[in-house]
């Protein structure tokens, strides 16, 4: 999958849609707003995209951008955005509506912990990872698998497809995959329990032999 990386000149283009879900991320000189000028701002949709909006420092004029930043239909996400929106604030003269910020959504969480930096939760998804592929304890699994699917519906404000759709399957559990998509989910249990999914009118189902072939 190659990546679309796009430098635009003082604004977003015209007939420029993101779609409804973007990230967003500002780099300044430093932190102290009236010092330190803001320099970019990076947008991504999550479709291996970025669009960086390299400002002129004169003047800040990007209408384009400040009508995304202010849009409530349009949900910004930021990890730790406190100084990019101030920056944002100062520099562009607008408001960012509609903010979700993962560094507070690990925060509500992961009360367990005081670090919530990217670094840590990535190291935090990558030791769950490490420990689905040690265990050949089918309890075990389910269990790391709950808690990655906790957090990552906590992280990104999406419930879990069995919360969504299969609230009442109570043989194991219903893992979210396809980049949460719907396309397709991780099941646990028994042959005989898959009957519950073909009754919802789910007749597409690979048992795990026929993945590992």
């Amino acid at each position: 999958m190659s990546n679309n990386i796009q430098l635009h000149k003082n604004d977003l283009p015209d007939d420029l849609d993101l779609g409804n879900l973007i990230a967003v991320d500002g780099e300044f000189m430093g932190l102290n707003v009236r010092r330190d000028p803001l320099c970019l701002i990076q947008l991504s949709s999550g479709n291996s995209d970025a669009h960086i909006i390299q400002f002129d420092r004169e003047n800040y004029n990007a209408p384009n951008l400040m009508k995304l930043l202010v849009d409530d239909k349009i949900t910004k996400i930021f990890h730790y955005g406190r100084a990019d929106m101030a920056h944002i604030k100062y520099y562009l003269k607008t408001d960012t509506n509609n903010i979700f910020d993962t560094k507070i959504a690990s925060k509500l969480a992961r009360s367990y912990s005081d670090s919530h930096s990217l670094k840590t939760l990535i190291k935090e998804f990558i030791n769950i990872n490490h420990s689905l592929l040690k265990t050949n304890n089918i309890k075990e699994f389910e269990k790391y698998l709950s808690r990655h699917e906790f957090l990552i519906s906590n992280l990104i404000g999406l419930k879990p497809v069995k919360e969504k759709l299969f609230k009442d399957y109570e043989k194991g559990i219903v893992k979210s995959l396809g980049a949460w998509g719907g396309d397709f989910v991780l099941v646990t249990g028994t042959k005989a329990d898959m009957q519950y999914f073909t009754k919802k009118g789910y007749k597409i189902i690979f048992n795990y032999p026929q993945l590992i072939k």
